[in-house]
């Protein structure tokens, strides 16, 4: 898979005339050799992908993680470097872009202290984003990712499913927070076991729990804290970021409420919510455009005389967004393999209703990824 994956990009780099490419998204070093780290995030020790259009692969990564990429990383080389000795992670660069007319970076995943010595080393004329051309590449998912992204479901259904049991009145959110993670990562760890053979992979949930309840409900983003519940609240669970299955990402929404519906006006809003998402799937299949979707969303949102809406989903995969986005102004077309999270949402002064599902974009249609009741009666617990 990732020595595939390898060669394509190759054969991409010699379309566009590029002689090296500078890897350092990690979700890309991943796509491309399989390494990864568990610190997923800038902690000052770079790690760099080195692809030479016609030579040996070179993985530049920190000592400390040496043992990790020797286990794990599909490259033709690994040079370790340790913090403060010589040139550190620069050792290797300038032989490997000597002589390069055209060196590919990604801008906009490129520590800046990298991107510093680059400029430096090369000069901007000869850089080139390649970020088009790995988006490209993983827009369609192979076999093997939609198996990810099925199995990514089962754990996002599981979450969901426990965090609805644990929902109800008295009970602080973050008890929500902690029966959906434990929801999360048993289901992975069955999965992992029965299915998988990378043992150094975690079945641990990650990110944390996004969830509102009550007067917070209107905070898109708000995290599971200590208020506790009442009966007849407004809930709403996020498992985006969270579901990351084998490092495969998904969206999953849904608004719940506590033993009845206090605010009776609620449900006006939520019908609202719920109709644009069906709207969006109406249009959802191969052959029309990413905005389409949205727009089909957008105009029972706008109808309703509710205002302008945020996008209405957008493609995942091995990152929490990629390519293409269901928003006004992306006009890819939307292809069979293609895994897209796709919402349905409303927000007005007091009260914010959102539903939100993952699927797989098929030959004549769609694969739902992930599945729970979405019609009030149900979601009343």
């Amino acid at each position: 898979m990732f020595e595939t994956r390898m060669n394509t990009f190759r054969a991409e780099m010699g379309e566009k005339g590029l002689d090296v490419a500078l890897i350092t998204d990690d979700d890309n070093v991943y796509y491309l050799t399989g390494y990864y780290d568990y610190l997923h995030m800038e902690f000052g020790r770079p790690t760099i992908l080195i692809v030479l259009r016609d030579g040996p692969s070179l993985l530049i990564t920190p000592k400390i993680d040496l043992n990790s990429a020797q286990s794990a990383a599909r490259v033709d080389k690994i040079a370790a470097w340790n913090d403060g000795m010589g040139a550190e992670w620069r050792a290797e660069i300038p032989a490997a872009v000597k002589g390069a007319a055209l060196i590919g970076i990604e801008p906009d995943h490129m520590p800046a202290l990298v991107r510093r010595y680059v400029d430096g080393l090369v000069g901007t004329r000869h850089l080139i984003s390649i970020t088009p051309i790995l988006s490209e590449m993983r827009m369609i998912k192979s076999t093997q990712e939609l198996q990810l992204a099925r199995h990514a479901g089962l754990v996002a259904n599981a979450m969901m499913d426990a965090g609805r049991a644990a929902i109800g009145d008295r009970v602080p959110e973050y008890e929500i927070a902690i029966a959906t993670s434990q929801a999360g990562t048993r289901k992975a760890a069955e999965l992992l076991t029965a299915h998988y053979s990378d043992v150094d992979m975690s079945p641990n949930t990650h990110f944390l729990q996004i969830m509102a309840s009550g007067e917070t409900i209107t905070k898109t983003h708000h995290r599971a804290t200590t208020r506790v519940m009442r009966r007849g609240e407004p809930v709403f669970l996020c498992f985006c970021g969270m579901t990351n299955f084998h490092r495969f990402k998904l969206g999953f929404d849904r608004t719940f409420w506590i033993g009845e519906m206090m605010d009776s006006s609620q449900a006006a809003v939520y019908e609202v919510a719920l109709a644009s998402q069906q709207a969006a799937l109406d249009a959802l299949r191969p052959g029309v455009t990413a905005e389409s979707v949205h727009a089909a969303y957008a105009e029972v949102i706008q109808s309703a005389g509710h205002a302008y809406p945020f996008r209405c989903g957008r493609a995942t995969g091995f990152s929490f967004l990629e390519a293409p986005q269901l928003v006004t102004g992306d006009t890819t077309i939307l292809q069979p393999g293609m895994v897209l999270a796709v919402d349905g949402s409303v927000a007005v002064d007091e009260f914010r209703a959102q539903i939100g599902d993952s699927f797989i974009i098929t030959q004549d249609g769609y694969e739902p990824v992930t599945e729970h009741p979405k019609t009030i009666d149900q979601l009343i617990v």
